[in-house]
């Protein structure tokens, strides 16, 4: 582990998304002397933006934002992602509700923490998350547990379907299952509409399915989505 403490550490780089100046603001004075914030976003569409033009190493996201598609955090994760291959996601939120969690976690967080944290917890977590650890506030861990346990037998099968996708392919799956045109999944994952529509193919021939709207009820099924 990094020690932050070190004059010559380099700084965890950060972005703080959240629709309140004032949390934002106080957050950014909270974290410690070795985390590097690189921006600030308040909306799903700016914080897509920011995420992929300056490539942090953690975002710190807030779980409802307004803009995009209505998706808040997920939706923030889902499309940026791709395009930031680096970047990690923690969700800070007021909310402790299980389908936030859930959903937030399916979408590709890699930890969820409450606002109610101090500023040194939420430092201490982003370097967690930024080394590939998951972490959640003790209360939160039960939900993912139990979310992801109930679904073990159902994500099995899916899962030995899955290998025989190529990493790229399912991300353009999920993208398509979720109701993504061939231009807007070519605009997340930086590739041409074309090259989108052979990977569609090739996952329709892999998954021995007939359609788009196959897929998207093969992925809801076992909850891909």
């Amino acid at each position: 582990m990094t020690d932050s403490s070190s004059p010559t550490a380099v700084p965890l780089s950060v972005v703080i998304v959240d629709d309140h100046s004032i949390f934002r603001s106080g957050l950014r004075a909270d974290l410690d002397s070795g985390i590097r914030v690189l921006g600030e976003a308040a909306t799903v569409d700016d914080a897509i933006a920011l995420v992929i033009d300056v490539q942090p190493r953690v975002v710190l996201l807030d779980v409802h934002l307004p803009g995009g598609r209505g998706g808040g955090g997920a939706e923030v994760i889902r499309a940026a992602a791709p395009g930031a291959p680096e970047t990690s996601f923690l969700a800070l939120s007021v909310s402790d509700a299980a389908d936030d969690v859930v959903t937030v976690i399916r979408a590709g967080a890699r930890g969820y923490i409450t606002k109610s944290a101090s500023g040194a917890e939420v430092s201490h977590a982003a370097r967690r998350v930024a080394e590939g650890d998951a972490v959640f506030s003790p209360r939160l861990a039960g939900f993912v547990l139990d979310a992801f346990g109930a679904v073990a037998g159902e994500t099995a099968v899916a899962t030995e379907e899955l290998d025989r996708l190529s990493a790229r392919e399912q991300q353009v799956m999920r993208l398509i299952a979720r109701g993504y045109s061939y231009k807007e999944v070519a605009g997340s994952l930086f590739i041409s509409p074309r090259t989108v529509e052979t990977h569609v193919s090739a996952v329709l021939r892999k998954l021995q399915l007939s359609s788009r709207h196959e897929l998207t009820a093969w992925a809801l099924e076992h909850k891909l989505l």
